[in-house]
């Protein structure tokens, strides 16, 4: 969506959520205070306000010795709409799926930055995201646009050369597509305001996230609120 493992349902407690932990959790690194981080080394935090908010902060952590180590932090966009539980979340609402998610692959019109080691795809003319709810290849990368995925209901990935400048799929309605959930849930490059659905942050630290994003290490996102009041649908 442009502008911008388990399945159970758990009360993401971020970082302004300290009633929603023991009083002894204030002080530990936000990771440490959620449900689940996916059992990865790495950790992309994407923190709204509440549940109406169309920004907030993206942090990414990575595990070393044993504790969390905050790599880096920039300001972040979400939906129009603000945050939706992913399990429930229905397309078209332009809101960002709240949740715990692998991250695919990543992707981008330019090049991959520097340094980057994780699985990217370079955008061409014959790129889509594939949002048809009859298609075959629904929330899918397709290459190029099967005939039974219209392209009103598909994204031109090429089209977007700001936004997706560069990005990460995220895995929201992924593994398993429910139709009618929603399609197309990426960390991608700022737009001129609030996402459709999904998670933007600017140039640089699009840039940044990926050169530090390793496959190896299994990274995945969390999206969620500070107000730690909404139950969301890891995966």
């Amino acid at each position: 969506m442009r502008g911008s493992l388990v399945a159970l349902s758990v009360l993401l407690a971020l970082a302004g959520s300290v009633s929603a932990a023991p009083p002894s959790a204030a002080g530990r690194p936000l990771p440490e205070r959620l449900a689940d981080t996916g059992g990865g080394r790495q950790l992309i935090v994407a923190e709204a306000p509440d549940t109406g908010s169309t920004t907030g902060t993206v942090t990414w952590w990575e595990l070393r010795r044993g504790r969390w180590a905050r790599v880096g932090t920039a300001p972040a966009r979400f939906g129009a709409a603000g945050l939706a539980e992913g399990r429930t979340r229905r397309q078209g609402t332009n809101t960002t799926p709240a949740g715990l998610y692998e991250l695919p692959f990543a992707f981008g019109v330019r090049p991959a930055p520097a340094g980057t080691a994780y699985p990217y795809r370079r955008v061409t003319d014959g790129s889509w995201w594939c949002q048809d709810n009859g298609a075959r290849e629904y929330n899918r990368w397709v290459e190029p646009l099967p005939s039974d995925c219209r392209a009103a209901e598909a994204e031109h990935l090429v089209t977007y050369p700001t936004q997706y400048a560069r990005a990460m799929v995220i895995g929201f309605n992924y593994a398993e597509p429910v139709r009618g959930r929603g399609a197309g849930v990426f960390l991608h490059v700022d737009g001129a305001g609030a996402t459709a659905g999904c998670v933007s942050v600017p140039a640089e630290a699009m840039d940044r996230v990926l050169a530090w994003a390793d496959p190896a290490k299994h990274p995945h996102i969390a999206i969620g609120t500070s107000a730690g009041n909404l139950a969301v649908t890891t995966y």
